[in-house]
C-alpha cells in the first residue's frame, strides 16, 4: 500500500495469519455496528415497553451517541498507550455487559445504562484498523483496512433486517441476547486469534484532556441532537452550545501545552490529516441523508402519492443490498488505492455519493428505485470508508494510529449528528397535511437528497487539497521505529 506502514512480525515469534486477523477484526466490527441499528425496529414501541415519555425514551438512542463520542478518542489514545488488542477486548467485553442489561431491562433507566456501555464499545473499527497496520504485511493492508472500514455499513445494513425480523416475532429482549451472544463469539476469536502489538507510546494518561474532551462533546451534541425538542433558541440549547465552544477551545489550548496530549493537535494539523478529517465531516453529513430518507419514504402510507407504505422488514430488506456492496466495493476500491493512492479513491467515492442522491431525486416511486439508490450510496461510502484510514495512517507516526484514526471516527460521527439537526429543521417546516397530520413532503426528502449530494461534493472538494504523495512508505527493518526512523515518517507522510 503506497500510504502506510505495516510492521513485520517481530523476531522469534510466530507471524498471524492474515486472512484469520482480517476476518475476526471485521467480524468485531459487524457486531459492534449493530448496535446502531439494533432498536431502531422498536423505537415507535418504547415507550410501551418501557413504561415512559417519547421524550425521554428517546435517550436510550441519545445515550449511545455521547458514549460512543466520548469513548473512541479516549479508548484509541489508551490502545496506543496500553496494547489496541486489550482495549479492543475491553470495548467488546462492554457491548456484552450492555446487551446484557438491555436484555434484563423493563424499564428506562436500566435501557439507557445499558445503551451507554453498548456506545462505550465504538472503538472497536479504529482499534482494529490499528492492529491490522500493526501486524499484517503491507501488501495485504489496503484491502484488509477497507474490508475493516466496510464493517461499519454491513453490520447496519444487514442487522436492520435481522432486527426487524426478530422484533416483530419474538420478544424484544432477544434482541439483546443476540447481541451479547455475538459479542461473546467475537470477543473469544479477538483472545485466541489476534495477537498483541508491541507498539505503544507508553507515558501517562491525559485525564484533564479526557474530561474537557468529554464534556466538550457531550455539551455540543446534546445542543444538536436534543435542539428540537428542547427549542434551538431555548436557554438549555444555546447554553450548552455555548459551553461546548468555551471547553474545546480550552481544550484545545490544554493539548497544545500537554507533553503526552489526548489529541495530538499538531499532528492533527498536518494537511493530510486535517483535510481528510474535514472530508469526513462532510461525508458523514452526507451519509445520513439516506439512512433518514429512504426509510420514511418506504414507509409513508402510499396515498401520499409518494410514501411506498411499507413495513419496517421491508425497509431493512431493501437496504440490506448496500451492505453486500459496500463490501464488494472496499475491495475494489483497495486496488484503486495501491494503483492511484487513496486520495483518489476518496475522491471517486465522494462523487459516486453524490451521483447516488442526485438518482434519488428522481428515482424514488418505486421500491427497486430505492434498493438501485441503496447500492449505488453505499457503493460510494465503500470506497470512502477504505481510504480514510489509509489516509490517516499514511500521516501519523506508527504509535499514533489508534487514537489518529478513532478522531477521524468521530469526524464522521459528528458530521452525522449535524445532518440529523439539520434533516429535522427541513422536514419539520416542509410538511404536508395528511388526514389532519402533519407528514413531511415530497419536496422535504428531495432538499434533504440535494444537501446530502452537496454534502458529498464539498468532500469530493476539501479532498483535493490532500497532498499527493511522492513514494510510497515501506518499513525496511523490524522492531521499534527509533525516534529518526518515526521523524523519516513523519517527514514523507507530509511530502
Amino acid at each position: 500500500m503506497s500510504d502506510t506502514l505495516a510492521r513485520p512480525a517481530e523476531a522469534g515469534t510466530s507471524s498471524p495469519k492474515p486472512n484469520a486477523v482480517v476476518a475476526v477484526l471485521a467480524l468485531a466490527g459487524i457486531v459492534v455496528s449493530l448496535m446502531q441499528t439494533l432498536v431502531i425496529p422498536i423505537v415507535p414501541e418504547l415507550p410501551t415497553l418501557l413504561h415512559a415519555e417519547a421524550d425521554d425514551t428517546a435517550w436510550a438512542v441519545t445515550a449511545t451517541l455521547l458514549a460512543a463520542a466520548v469513548a473512541t478518542p479516549v479508548v484509541g489514545r489508551l490502545g496506543d498507550m496500553f496494547g489496541k488488542r486489550r482495549m479492543l477486548l475491553l470495548s467488546i467485553v462492554l457491548l456484552v455487559s450492555g446487551s446484557v442489561v438491555c436484555g434484563l431491562a423493563d424499564s428506562l433507566v436500566p435501557m439507557i445504562i445499558g445503551r451507554t456501555l453498548q456506545g462505550l464499545a465504538a472503538a472497536v473499527v479504529p482499534l482494529g484498523i490499528s492492529i491490522m497496520r500493526d501486524v499484517l504485511p503491507a501488501e495485504r493492508l489496503a484491502g484488509s483496512t477497507a474490508v475493516m472500514s466496510a464493517s461499519l455499513g454491513v453490520g447496519g445494513a444487514l442487522g436492520l433486517p435481522a432486527a426487524a425480523f426478530i422484533a416483530d416475532n419474538w420478544d424484544w429482549h432477544i434482541l439483546f441476547w443476540v447481541s451479547a451472544s455475538l459479542g461473546v463469539v467475537s470477543f473469544l476469536l479477538v483472545l485466541f486469534l489476534i495477537p498483541e502489538s508491541k507498539v505503544r507510546t507508553g507515558g501517562s494518561f491525559d485525564i484533564v484532556g479526557s474530561l474537557g474532551l468529554s464534556a466538550g462533546l457531550v455539551s455540543l451534541l446534546l445542543a444538536v441532537s436534543k435542539g428540537a425538542s428542547w427549542g434551538w433558541t431555548s436557554g438549555t440549547t444555546l447554553g450548552l452550545g455555548v459551553a461546548a465552544v468555551v471547553i474545546l477551545l480550552s481544550w484545545g489550548f490544554w493539548e497544545l501545552k500537554a507533553k503526552q496530549p489526548l489529541v495530538d493537535l499538531r499532528t492533527t494539523a498536518r494537511p493530510q490529516v486535517l483535510f481528510t478529517n474535514l472530508a469526513s465531516i462532510a461525508l458523514g453529513f452526507s451519509m445520513f441523508a439516506m439512512s433518514l430518507v429512504l426509510p420514511q419514504l418506504l414507509q409513508l402510507p402510499s396515498q401520499t402519492g409518494y410514501g411506498l407504505g411499507k413495513s419496517m422488514l421491508t425497509v431493512g430488506l431493501v437496504l440490506a443490498p448496500q451492505g453486500l456492496v459496500m463490501m464488494v466495493m472496499s475491495a475494489v476500491s483497495a486496488g484503486i488505492t495501491k494503483a492511484k493512492g487513496p486520495k483518489v479513491t476518496l475522491m471517486i467515492g465522494a462523487l459516486i455519493v453524490s451521483a447516488g442522491y442526485a438518482l434519488n431525486i428522481v428515482l424514488m416511486s418505486e421500491v427497486w428505485h430505492l434498493v438501485l439508490v441503496s447500492c449505488v450510496i453505499g457503493g460510494g461510502v465503500g470506497f470512502t470508508y477504505g481510504a480514510m484510514p489509509a489516509l490517516i495512517m499514511g500521516a501519523v507516526p506508527e504509535s499514533e494510529t489508534a487514537a489518529a484514526n478513532s478522531l477521524n471516527t468521530l469526524m464522521r460521527s459528528l458530521g452525522t449528528s449535524f445532518a440529523s439537526a439539520i434533516a429535522g429543521v427541513i422536514l419539520a417546516q416542509m410538511t404536508t397535511d395528511f388526514g389532519g397530520h402533519a407528514l413531511p413532503s415530497e419536496n422535504g426528502f428531495k432538499v434533504i437528497m440535494a444537501i446530502g449530494a452537496g454534502a458529498a461534493l464539498l468532500a469530493f472538494f476539501i479532498a483535493s487539497f490532500i497532498p499527493k504523495k511522492k513514494a510510497p512508505l515501506v518499513e525496511t527493518t523490524g522492531g521499534d521505529d527509533s525516534p529518526a526512523d518515526e521523524a523519516a515518517e513523519v517527514t514523507g507522510a507530509k511530502a
